[in-house]
């Protein structure tokens, strides 16, 4: 037994100069190279990540200001009721019958239209604004909403009539402004 184990040590310690070589040291350009190469991988995956980066700050950022200026977009939206009950009671009485109505008539008269303007003062504080739905100016889709279209002396595709305002907050719309659209003179 002790020949064949040291025929297997004797081929065994004839394999390692081979494996040895086999596993050399890499010659100082291939060390280079492998480097340059991870370090071009590396710096292109910090690349990435620095602009994913810089995209979500200014995703962020751009969802900050739009919470700013849309975040009372709801509270608005329900508010604008408040808004056409105040204008329809004032529109309820007739301007010939204000004249005749009692001090305490007067007052709350008074107190509506002031409650009115300052309703319409806090809106306008936070960017709510009444859309142009007067009439004869030009119809647009995006704001109004046409419910009739009817004989008019004013210019075809206009709007002839106001039903109820219409309000936006910076660039949207909370809700289109009810309108009639003109037909044209009628002959």
């Amino acid at each position: 037994m002790s020949d064949t184990t040291n025929e297997n040590e004797t081929a065994d310690l004839e394999a390692a100069p081979e494996a040895a070589a086999d596993t050399a040291a890499p010659s100082p350009e291939e060390v280079i190279a492998r480097l340059e190469t991870e370090k071009e991988e590396l710096r292109t995956q910090f690349l990435r990540l620095y602009a994913d980066l810089d995209n979500t700050r200014k995703r962020a950022e751009r969802e900050v200001s739009e919470a700013r200026v849309y975040g009372i977009g709801k509270f608005a939206g329900d508010l604008l009721n408040v808004a056409d009950n105040l204008a329809r009671a004032l529109a309820a009485l007739p301007d010939a019958d204000r004249g005749t109505l009692t001090e305490a008539g007067k007052n709350l008269l008074g107190g509506i239209e002031m409650t009115q303007k300052e309703l319409h003062t806090v809106f306008t504080r936070h960017n709510v604004l009444e859309i142009d739905a007067a009439p004869g100016s030009t119809f647009d889709p995006n704001v109004h909403q046409a419910v009739a279209q009817i004989p008019s002396p004013h210019p075809a595709g206009t709007i002839a009539e106001l039903f109820q305002p219409g309000w936006r907050i910076g660039e949207r719309t909370l809700r289109a402004a009810m309108v009639a659209v003109s037909l044209g003179q009628a002959n």
